[in-house]
């Protein structure tokens, strides 16, 4: 016999769930527990004969071979029957989408955290095609909405929300659900919630208000969950414990509201189960005032730390002084993209002067006037352990959008609006600590990663950096595409060092210990230093960079490493690995590149990322190719919307990317991505069909790739035909490449094709019955790129021939030398070319002759030259 069971004090998912899995195993007696929820009892005292159940004592336990648990995989908290099944051995199949624990049942079917327990059901009659009446949609409706409170607890997902939907396409009735959904208490559950209400005493903990409330009772009473819910809701607690001892039986119930308190690990310890927003638990024989004391003493497992003003706060700040000028506060606020900055006079703050303010200023023609004219005085400070709350209360209560942070007096960083939006909706299923780009980075040891994949040369060298760096007082990072390509565990060993410091003092340093030789960059704090192992080391300064103007080349000043990861284009490509002593090779992720990696997901760092520098697009565009990736759906919009600001950028520069894509890449998927996002018509003034673009461009890769896989040597230069392909190829449009060429070797390439094309095009031979030696003749003094994207980019049968023709030119080893023809009895001189040129045709068309073969035709045709 199989049956059907779900958690005593029944609530509505749990009764939902019944009924759903009688819907998938129609064979199955439902059976109800002992005690029902107070909502369900009034719900079945009307609705009752609608369903088939059968009460515990009807049943013959001694025949049941297979159980089915909904909402619980505990046989604890099915009171009696859960007595009787764990002296028994039975199958069991369980639907519950709360938290596996060790006094889980081992069973098949399906443990997974959704809201509601019968989203799993739902989502399993949906799969099996099966048809539900509109009241079984109505009370399936019905136990989503109570356990997800309407959509509203946070342990909601999109699944529960795919459920309501199919529940209300199949007739659910929400006015039933809405009237029994949130019932009003029954007189006593009333008087227990005042009593409650009035016992209740608030325990703090690392500012997190709970309140812990208990009272003792003869008789049974429900709704104590219900009453745990509006206590919470009433007085605006973090979180809830009511306990109330029933009789013999200790009930404990408990609710949080803040995404920072995690109720479970403490009804665990008390043997029950639940959320970790909503849990309870059930105690014999015990006293309430043990259970009390016992919650007390595990608080602080369940209190996630508090996120403070030193977490979220931008440093180090950037300010102004008194007598800055308005005009030159007002380009300092779009250089910066800030909306305020403090007023710092004698090392001490003593205004905030906002956006609002200048632009007031501005409107009045008064830019020449100083800061302090303008600024607020006396701002609202904050200390750097001021807690997330506090923050968001003085925000709301101030008005403020930003709340300078001292210590001592002294200035260490500011908080912004948006450090607070980042910080409460980062994502929730990281540790605290790494929820968000303004908090403390991600972190991960990569030090066995090092060790496998560098050589034993550039890991030492790694640590030498750190450990000198840490002597003069500085931080140095590994950063770039080293450290993603340690993730991705591909080789590459361009080893690029950060320094929180002056970049090129590390550099000369460096040398001075250890040799080489350094070159460096004044302007932008840089240097190289080639070590004595040939290894070269680019050494940056940690610095931000701003533009005047959108495809501006960029300014740049000192920073931390946060800002200099930052400036960079891709998520992926913002990572550090520490190489100071303390942390050495612990990765630093503000920005979820190590996530990003994971999803195959290229992402800019910020919305203005393609408008500031344009050419990410294209930068974008080579990642994609090169890994496989896509970038997510805001960067492709932002790409699109930004395509045209690339007519902005310079020639060289577009150049650079787009070699690099066409050359190092597959061209056809550049390509194809370049005309799905339309930014050919930004880089070219002409294009032409798309259609026509893409032919050309896959007839050119695949003859390139034809002579790769036979062992030829493909010239770099071969990416500008790529793009010359792209235009109608007429007279304005080679004038417009030529300029594209960043090298004498492009630009010959072009000037080489253009007299192909213009001098000895096919149209001008008949070539239909060409042997090797005619196209030799023909062709033999053409360089092979520019005659191999000739042949490609023509098509048709005459270009197949002409690629056959390259491809055994280029395989061709000469068999007749000019020694041979001296040692046969010809006379040196010019002739010599010309037999020369005779003996490859020969041999072009007959590869099988012999060297003699081939001199003995040359006698033959030139005797008289004998």
């Amino acid at each position: 016999m199989q049956i059907i069971l779900s958690h005593n004090n029944l609530d509505f998912d749990g009764l939902a769930s019944m009924i759903a899995a009688n819907k998938l195993h129609p064979q199955a007696a439902m059976v109800l527990p002992a005690r029902l929820s107070r909502d369900v009892r009034h719900f079945l005292a009307i609705y009752k004969d609608t369903f088939n159940f059968k009460k515990i004592k009807d049943i013959p336990w001694e025949v049941i071979k297979e159980v089915i648990l909904t909402d619980t995989s505990v046989l604890e908290r099915l009171g009696e029957p859960g007595g009787i099944l764990s002296r028994r051995h039975v199958n069991y199949i369980v639907y519950d989408h709360h938290p596996v624990t060790d006094s889980s049942v081992k069973a098949a079917g399906i443990m997974q955290e959704t809201g509601a327990c019968i989203t799993l059901l739902a989502e399993e009659i949906i799969r099996n095609s099966l048809e539900i009446t509109n009241f079984e949609a109505t009370v399936f409706a019905l136990g989503l909405y109570t356990d997800t409170g309407a959509f509203t607890y946070e342990n909601t997902t999109a699944r529960d929300l795919r459920a309501g939907a199919y529940f209300l396409e199949k007739g659910a009735n929400l006015s039933v659900v809405e009237q029994y959904r949130d019932a009003p208490l029954p007189k006593e559950g009333q008087e227990l919630f005042q009593i409650l209400l009035e016992n209740a005493e608030t325990v703090t903990v690392d500012d997190a208000e709970i309140l812990i409330s208990s009272y003792e009772q003869k008789d049974y009473s429900g709704s104590l969950a219900q009453i745990t819910r509006k206590m919470v809701e009433m007085t605006g607690a973090s979180a809830a414990f009511c306990i109330v001892k029933m009789g013999t039986k200790v009930f404990i119930t408990s609710r949080a509201s803040s995404g920072r308190i995690n109720v479970l690990p403490v009804i665990s310890l008390l043997g029950g189960g639940g959320h970790t927003k909503a849990a309870a638990a059930m105690l014999k024989e015990r006293q309430v005032s043990s259970v009390v004391n016992e919650i007390k003493e595990n608080l602080h497992k369940i209190v996630v730390p508090s996120v403070t003003a030193s977490h979220i706060m931008s440093s180090p700040v950037r300010v102004v002084s008194p007598e800055t000028t308005i005009e030159d506060v007002s380009k300092m606020l779009y250089r910066y993209g800030h909306t305020g900055f403090p007023v710092v006079e004698n090392d001490k703050l003593s205004g905030i002067i906002s956006r609002r303010d200048v632009d007031k200023a501005l409107h009045h023609g008064l830019g020449h006037a100083p800061v302090k004219g303008f600024m607020s005085r006396q701002p609202v400070k904050i200390s750097r352990n001021e807690s997330m709350e506090k923050i968001q209360e003085l925000m709301i209560e101030k008005q403020v959008g930003r709340l300078p942070v001292t210590d001592n007096g002294e200035l260490i960083g500011i908080v912004s609006r948006s450090d607070v939006i980042k910080a409460m909706h980062g994502n929730d299923k990281l540790d605290i600590k790494y929820s968000s780009a303004s908090l403390s980075p991600f972190k991960r040891s990569l030090d066995a990663d090092m060790r496998e994949q560098f050589s034993p040369t550039v890991y030492e060298l790694l640590k030498l950096i750190g450990r000198e760096a840490d002597t003069l007082g500085m931080k140095a990072y590994l950063i770039g595409g080293m450290v993603r390509d340690l993730l991705l565990e591909k080789q590459n060993e361009d080893i690029d060092i950060v320094a929180e410091g002056d970049g090129i003092q590390l550099a000369r340093h460096l040398k001075e210990r250890y040799g080489g030789s350094v070159r460096y960059h004044e302007d932008f704090r840089t240097a190289t230093w080639k070590h004595p192992s040939s290894f070269k080391i680019d050494i940056t300064s940690a610095r931000t960079e701003y533009y005047d103007f959108p495809a501006a080349l960029p300014k740049v000043e000192m920073s931390s490493i946060k800002e200099d990861l930052y400036r960079r284009d891709f998520t992926i490509n913002a990572m550090g690995i520490c190489l100071h002593k303390e942390e050495f090779s612990e990765l630093i992720d503000y920005f979820h590149g190590y996530e990003h990696l994971r999803q195959k997901k290229i992402k800019v760092l910020y919305n203005l990322s393609f408008v500031e520098d344009p050419t990410r697009i294209l930068r974008a565009l080579r990642f994609e190719n090169r890994f496989g990736y896509r970038m997510d759906a805001q960067t492709e919009q932002l790409a699109r919307q930004s395509a045209n600001n690339l007519t902005a950028v310079s020639r060289p520069r577009i150049a650079s990317e787009l070699s690099r894509l066409f050359y190092e890449e597959d061209p056809v998927s550049g390509a194809e991505r370049i005309l799905d996002l339309n930014l050919q018509n930004y880089i070219l003034k002409k294009s032409d069909e798309p259609t026509a673009i893409l032919r050309r461009i896959k007839n050119l890769a695949a003859a390139v790739n034809m002579f790769m896989r036979n062992g030829l040597d493909v010239t770099p230069s071969t990416w500008i035909a790529y793009l010359l392909v792209c235009t109608p190829m007429e007279a304005e449009d080679w004038e417009e490449i030529s300029l594209y060429a960043k090298n004498k070797e492009d630009a010959k390439l072009l000037k080489d094709l253009y007299s192909i094309i213009e001098i000895q095009p096919l149209e001008k031979h008949d070539v239909s019955h060409f042997r090797l030696s005619d196209w030799h003749r023909i062709f033999s003094e053409t360089n092979t790129a520019p005659l191999l994207i000739y042949f490609a980019v023509s098509g048709g049968k005459a270009a197949e021939k002409g690629l056959d023709y390259l491809k055994s030119r280029e395989k061709l080893t000469s068999k007749v030398s000019g020694e041979l023809l001296i040692e046969t009895g010809f006379q040196p001189g010019p002739v010599f070319k010309e037999l020369l040129h005779q003996a490859e045709m020969i041999q072009l068309d007959s590869p099988e002759l012999t060297t003699e073969d081939i001199l003995n035709s040359l006698k033959i045709h030139y005797k008289n030259r004998l």
